[in-house]
């Protein structure tokens, strides 16, 4: 605030001097130019009189002469006065809007509402560094979740877009280098709401100094990076970085389990699906040779995760000793049907294009399908803005990374236990998972589940602890009993319990004892999540589902009911 305001006046300097010197001279002039009182005697205006006349006539120029009519010489003088004051007012003005303008300015005005807006939390945020597709998708869906986050970025274009974002709560942001310290500091990484720093900068280097900087000056909060590279994620993690995320690797081991047990994968599609993201479908993709355009990092991840499955692939790569690609390479980019054909496509079940240019991933595509239009399609998808086009072409699976980083970052944020339920998952068959979605395909509509946790505490199910208290026995069946009609079940399944001494249990049977302690987490439609939270804090609902005793929940009329029963 004090930079801003020496700023403007440094700015303002001479547009105010020139309205203190044209209302000096004014003010001195009506002062020593004699006047006529209403006697006919010779008067002179006072200083205040003067300075009160001046006012409002320089912004207003009216109300009349003060406190006697003027004589000649003082309308001349007043003359004078008035165009030099207008004069004066109009080039303040000006310089005014001029200064408002300024880069400068502009910095200054929106780093004191920066700080300001992060002075005023007072509940738990997460600082995000970077407003690419990942930062972006987390901001939104923290903000559809009520959870604050306070945004850096330093393309000011970003920043400007997502302050114009109608979100449920303030998302406020700052135009800065993500690198520095001390804008760090000014975004809250010390205040005590902040609950955690999100590097998704799409430079590793840049990721790791966040991290760096993050763990040394507070080091008790978790931080979450973005890597694209194996050498950034061994930096990262030196440093104690809590999660990294890769987005070539995450994609390359979905990928690869689509044809191992196509069923986890719809699993792991709808545990993780983001707000209105439409139904994931059943995708089996076909055995045999598959084509891989590009062979950077993305490429390269894709290989070794089909390569574990068996799956045989042949690779197209315009730069070959860069990429250091296998000597069976095909050269070239792909998008060339003399490439294609020189690759197999005729013979290929499926092709990836998988570069760092949309254009040409599409190009790939397109091309391909006139030469075998049995193809199955995946691409990589690099920039967000994109989406109609990727839309249009009917691709069977695309790869964005910001949409993979943002649901892994969400799902850690605010579903802990979800990854602790995925990784038990994949240690299943694929007639668990079968099992799995058809139970799952029983309770969903057109969307999604919805996932969520219920921790059996005083604080999130107090009627569940008192029924504890009164010897009651609960089970899973209990807590998923729609409250309001108890021959109907919650839309819901509950997909995992972890017990206070780290036990774990997949798929629970509806009669499994629920004790205190336990950690549950489920899946289903929206509104099954609040009917069981209404449950699980009022306890005349809980005991009505368990015992079908509807107890009076009135005083007088549980009085009256003992009254009446002995």
């Amino acid at each position: 605030m004090q930079n801003l305001v020496y700023l403007m006046l440094r700015r303002m300097r001479l547009p105010l001097i020139a309205i203190i010197l044209v209302y000096a001279i004014s003010i001195l002039g009506l002062v020593l130019i004699p006047g006529v009182d209403d006697q006919g005697n010779t008067w002179h205006m006072s200083l205040f009189h003067a300075f009160y006349f001046v006012s409002f006539m320089g912004s207003t120029i009216g109300f009349g002469e003060i406190p006697y009519p003027f004589t000649d010489p003082q309308r001349l003088w007043t003359n004078v006065a008035m165009y030099l004051t207008v004069i004066s007012w109009l080039y303040a003005i000006g310089s005014l809007f001029a200064m408002l303008q300024d880069p400068a300015v502009r910095r200054a005005l929106a780093f004191t509402t920066f700080t300001r807006s992060v002075r005023r939390i007072h509940e738990p945020f997460y600082l995000v560094c970077g407003l690419g597709d990942a930062g972006y998708l987390i901001t939104r869906e923290l903000a559809e979740d009520n959870i604050r986050s306070v945004v850096i970025d330093r393309n000011e274009h970003r920043v400007q877009t997502l302050q114009l974002e109608n979100f449920q709560v303030h998302v406020p942001a700052l135009c800065a280098d993500v690198t520095d310290s001390s804008a760090l500091y000014v975004a809250g990484l010390k205040k005590p709401h902040c609950a955690g720093v999100i590097a998704m900068t799409g430079i590793d280097h840049v990721n790791l100094t966040i991290a760096i900087s993050s763990k040394l000056l507070a080091p008790e909060l978790p931080v979450i990076c973005r890597a694209e590279t194996h050498d950034s994620q061994a930096n990262m993690a030196s440093f104690g970085t809590d999660y990294i995320i890769n987005p070539f690797d995450t994609f390359a081991s979905r990928f690869a389990m689509m044809f191992q047990s196509p069923s986890m994968y719809l699993v792991y599609e709808w545990m993780t699906s983001i707000h209105e993201a439409p139904l994931s479908e059943f995708v089996a993709p076909p055995r045999g040779t598959w084509v891989l355009c590009g062979y950077g990092r993305f490429g390269k991840a894709v290989q070794r995760s089909l390569s574990f499955k068996g799956i045989q692939t042949v690779i197209i790569e315009y730069d070959i000793e860069s990429t250091s690609a296998p000597e069976n390479t095909v050269a070239g980019r792909g998008t060339e049907a003399i490439t294609l054909h020189e690759a197999g496509i005729e013979q290929a079940v499926g092709i990836i294009a998988g570069t760092d240019d949309d254009a040409n991933n599409l190009s790939i595509i397109m091309t391909a399908l006139d030469m075998n239009e049995n193809l199955f399609t995946v691409a990589r998808q690099n920039q967000r803005s994109n989406d109609a086009i990727f839309n249009a072409a009917d691709i069977d699976l695309v790869m964005q990374s910001g949409k993979i980083i943002g649901q892994r970052v969400i799902d850690l944020l605010t579903n802990p236990l979800l990854s602790d339920f995925l990784r038990l998952a994949r240690l299943q068959n694929e007639s668990w998972a079968n099992i799995l979605v058809s139970r799952v395909v029983g309770i969903l509509t057109d969307a999604p589940p919805e996932t969520w946790t219920l921790n059996i505490s005083r604080e999130q199910t107090p009627a569940l602890l008192e029924a504890f208290g009164k010897g009651m026995a609960v089970t899973v069946k209990d807590l998923t009993t729609d409250p309001h009609e108890t021959s109907q079940m919650l839309p819901c399944v509950p997909l995992y319990i972890k017990h206070q001494n780290n036990d774990e249990l997949l798929l629970p049977e509806d009669d499994t004892p629920l004790q205190a302690g336990d950690q549950l987490l489920f899946c289903g439609q929206r509104h099954a999540e609040s009917h069981m939270h209404w449950a699980a804090h009022n306890f005349n609902a809980l005991n009505f589902i368990c015992t079908g005793y509807d107890r009076p929940s009135g005083t007088v009329w549980r009085l009256l009911s003992q009254g009446r029963h002995s």
